[in-house]
């Protein structure tokens, strides 16, 4: 059964309304049909697919062009003049063929008076999934938010299983490539089209951020509550529950079905959930591997939930058997206090270790691979470890038989990183003792992936000479090595190559070690030579120079060149390929500076005052949409300020994609923006009547908001707004303080909570040090300040401090030598060196015992051995 008339002809009010002139920007507006097309087919044009042509048009749109009798004159309308008009917005005065576009405004004009009957939508669905990707992307786009509107507005009963199939098929898109913080789901649906509807959502899984995650959790909660339990969760009364109890809260919900219907959004489970799966099902979802399936497409499982499906599985068996199926725990493993096991067990769990956090039980993967080594040490033994051979000790490597070893390094070599102590073991294991003058090309190609652990001399002999044919290995040797070694290795090579040979062959770190004098007999006299390499700094402010006075400056073709763009250059630019160049450096933000954006930006302002004064005063959304977002931000607070509410729409669906690390962290651009934006949202209503959905729109804004004007929003969306900007990669200082008590008024004392939400909220604690400090030393407290290190920007001394006498804490002084590899090993590499320098601080500032620091001394001492 086809979609009914009604619901079609609401998606044909939705597009209509959306090519009428813009409506104003209200409280809770959902981006409409046409800019979602249009960002859609933004997408097509930026991959560089082709416009369809008039024969695919035809075919898609001429089958559907059925007049619906019961609608008025007016009310009459096709789906390919829109089509096409949205086409047009993103490709102005730009056609492939004049003569094929006339031909198709021809045919709009013989069947303006006619209207697309919404029975064959699925139809055009079909005929465009049979056309090749790049022929049919303009249209997938097109019907992509249709499709999605029609899945979320009409009747479950309405729809037989292929047309559900095709109309999710084509709404993807929407939710693959629009951003946006929250979505509409449908209210209802049932039987299989609720687990076709699942199938998708886990498909698009990865695209989602946290807050969407947890948002379909909560819908397919719902849906799986009233189709397999006939209750709900909705407030009652509802219209959808009416003849529904409201659930119990010791309903055993979440059974094997349940399980697999949700896929990795149980990642998003609160723990008490996990007491709703009854264990007979849930040890059935684990033996089938289903579990280890899940949580290894989802995100990272926060402490709490993984700790609580470990122990629920963990009831399933006794300790002795449950060790036989730790090969299905996945990222559970990380949580699993394994006793010694075999050394075929050690490589079963060891395999399930490599997305841990090597901070959360540091020294069980050294154990393992000591359990796997203990009896062997063939090439079988060494290659089941896989990368975590890096943690054999330097003594380890230099006792392994050298023909084993370097069938590892053939093996797994590229994939592995060593330390320095470890490259000098493998090096001298594999060349005994050759000297420099001894090493052959040939030993050169076999220790490629540890060339770092070399000494300079063996790079520059005559020998260097048999890998010069050989780009990828060279690209292999000079991944890890030092600057003094790529500069010996650049030497040998130079006494062969002339340096224009050397710029069109050696790799990336090589290339970066040539001298700008090199590089100037280098003979190179058009950007297409240089334009596909990385530059270091130095070398593309030569580059930019050179093509600057070849009049070769092609913005959209400098890539790593771009760095050493001046604003001089900038400033030549010609008024007609000023927006051309903006669009083009943006396109490459890694090599876009600070200052060249705020020069470009500048330049872009004044070059559009010039086409009209007050420009950005009078702009349209179709002008806004021109202007690179990264530029946007660098307006100056005035120009922001001036925005007229019509762009209101465009200009907060670019803040919500704005990346605010590419903006200085005090530039006077920040706050104005943010009060523009929220502006923009309440159009004259008060912070009050803001929704989740409304706060969603700010993207990372929400970080700047002042907690003053978050504390005059509904309770649920303060709520929601703390939630979100616990993982902000800055908040103003200023902002701070406020922040921290709004967070305690609303959340209660963190003394009391519980670990799920220290998880949740417990970034927003750490940016106040003296709150830190006094966290309470609860027994699950490291497990979540690990957890939260790994997704904070930047860490404190006194996170630091927290996390080692957490570490410490439970030792006794007879354990504590005994464990000092473990103690260590809880910090990252980077910190080794932070922790070295800081003993004496930490012993005079915060009063570490002496017996803690000689422990660290220690510790730092065994750090190779126990990475």
């Amino acid at each position: 059964m086809a979609p009914n008339g009604g619901t079609c002809f609401f998606i044909l009010i939705v597009t209509s309304a959306a090519l009428a002139q813009p409506p104003d920007l209200t409280a809770g507006d959902k981006m409409g049909f046409q800019d979602i097309a249009k960002k859609l087919m933004m997408k097509c044009q930026s991959k560089g697919f082709p416009l369809p042509q008039m024969t695919l048009l035809k075919s898609v749109f001429n089958s559907s062009d059925l007049i619906a009798a019961d609608r008025t004159a007016e009310q009459s309308s096709t789906l390919l003049p829109t089509f096409l008009q949205v086409l047009t917005s993103i490709t102005p005065g730009k056609n492939n063929d004049p003569n094929n576009q006339l031909n198709l405004m021809n045919t709009v004009d013989k069947i303006t008076n006619k209207m697309l009957n919404c029975s064959h939508l699925s139809f055009m669905i079909q005929k465009i999934k049979n056309s090749s990707e790049s022929s049919s992307c303009f249209l997938r786009a097109f019907v992509a938010p249709l499709s999605w509107t029609a899945l979320i507005t009409q009747e479950d009963n309405n729809l037989d299983p292929d047309s559900y199939d095709a109309l999710l098929w084509a709404a993807k898109p929407v939710l693959v490539d629009v951003p946006s913080e929250t979505m509409k789901l449908p209210t209802k649906v049932e039987g299989q089209n609720m687990k076709n509807m699942m199938n998708m959502l886990q498909e698009v899984y990865k695209t989602m951020t946290d807050i969407q995650r947890t948002q379909v959790l909560k819908w397919a909660k719902e849906q799986i509550m009233e189709n397999y339990f006939n209750c709900t969760l909705r407030p009652l009364p509802d219209p959808q529950s009416v003849l529904m109890y409201h659930c119990k809260p010791s309903l055993q919900w979440l059974d094997l079905e349940s399980l697999s219907i949700m896929g990795p959004y149980i990642s998003q489970l609160m723990p008490e959930d996990v007491d709703s799966c009854p264990k007979q099902k849930l040890c059935e979802f684990f033996l089938s591997a289903q579990l280890r399936s899940s949580v290894g497409e989802a995100a990272e499982m926060g402490p709490s939930l993984s700790k609580k499906f470990l122990q629920r599985i963990q009831e399933c068996f006794s300790e002795n058997e449950f060790q036989h199926h730790v090969d299905k725990l996945g990222r559970l493993a990380c949580y699993y206090d394994a006793p010694d096991l075999t050394p075929d067990l050690s490589q079963r769990l060891l395999s399930q270790l490599n997305d841990c956090n090597h901070t959360l039980n540091p020294m069980l993967k050294k154990r393992l691979v000591n359990c796997m080594m203990s009896n062997s040490s063939d090439a079988k033994a060494l290659l089941s470890l896989g990368n975590s051979v890096t943690l054999l000790s330097p003594e380890q490597l230099s006792a392994l038989p050298a023909t084993n070893l370097s069938n590892v390094l053939q093996s797994l070599g590229l994939n592995l990183r060593w330390t320095t102590g470890q490259l000098l073991s493998i090096v001298r294991n594999q060349l005994g003792d050759k000297k420099c003058d001894e090493v052959s090309g040939k030993d050169l190609l076999a220790l490629q992936s540890v060339a770092a652990g070399l000494p300079s001399c063996a790079l520059k002999n005559d020998k260097v000479e048999e890998i010069l044919t050989d780009t990828e290995a060279l690209k292999n040797m000079s991944q890890q090595m030092r600057k003094g070694q790529l500069k010996a290795m650049l030497q040998g090579l130079l006494g062969k190559m002339n340096p224009s040979e050397l710029v069109q062959k050696l790799p990336g770190p090589l290339l970066r070690s040539i001298s700008l004098n090199n590089l100037n007999k280098a003979n190179i006299t058009s950007l297409d030579q240089v334009q596909n390499k990385t530059w270091s700094r130095p070398q593309a402010a030569y580059l930019a120079k050179k093509m600057f006075n070849l009049k070769q400056l092609h913005f959209q073709k400098l890539n790593s060149v771009l760095q050493g763009v001046t604003c001089e250059m900038i400033d030549n630019v010609s008024d007609s390929s000023v927006m051309e160049m903006a669009q083009a450096i943006t396109k490459t933000p890694q090599w876009l500076s600070k200052v060249q954006a705020r020069c470009a930006t500048q330049k872009l302002l004044l070059t559009l005052e010039k086409m009209r004064p007050d420009y950005l005063k009078t702009i349209t959304e179709q002008e806004l949409d021109a202007i690179p977002t990264t530029l946007l931000l660098y307006l100056p607070p005035w120009n922001v300020k001036n925005l007229p509410d019509s762009v209101c729409r465009a200009f907060l669906d670019k803040m919500q994609m704005a990346n605010l690390s590419s903006l200085p962290l005090h530039a006077p651009s920040r706050p104005a923006i943010t009060q523009r934006a929220l502006l923009c949202l309440t159009n004259g209503k008060n912070l009050s009547e803001l929704t989740i959905a409304d706060v969603s729109r700010l993207g990372q804004l929400l970080c700047e908001v002042k907690p003053s004007q978050i504390q005059l929003m509904a309770p649920d969306v303060i709520k929601f707004s703390l939630q979100t900007m616990a993982f902000c990669s800055h908040i103003p200082q200023l902002h701070r303080p406020d922040l921290i008590q709004m967070v305690n008024q609303t959340f209660g004392n963190p003394s009391d909570w519980p670990e799920k939400t220290m998880e949740s909220l417990g970034p927003l604690l750490l940016l106040d040090d003296n709150t830190a400090s006094f966290l309470p030393n609860k027994p699950w407290m490291k497990d979540v300040l690990v957890f939260l290190k790994s997704r904070l920007h930047l860490t404190s001394d006194i996170l630091q401090k927290k996390l080692f006498d957490l570490t410490t804490a439970a030792s006794n002084a007879a354990r504590r030598k005994r464990e000092s590899k473990s103690i260590i090993a809880a910090f990252t590499l980077n910190d080794h060196e932070y922790l070295l320098f800081q003993i004496k601080k930490y012993h005079d500032l915060y009063h570490v015992s002496e017996s803690s620091v000689y422990l660290l001394q220690l510790a730092i001492e065994v750090a190779p051995l126990a990475m």
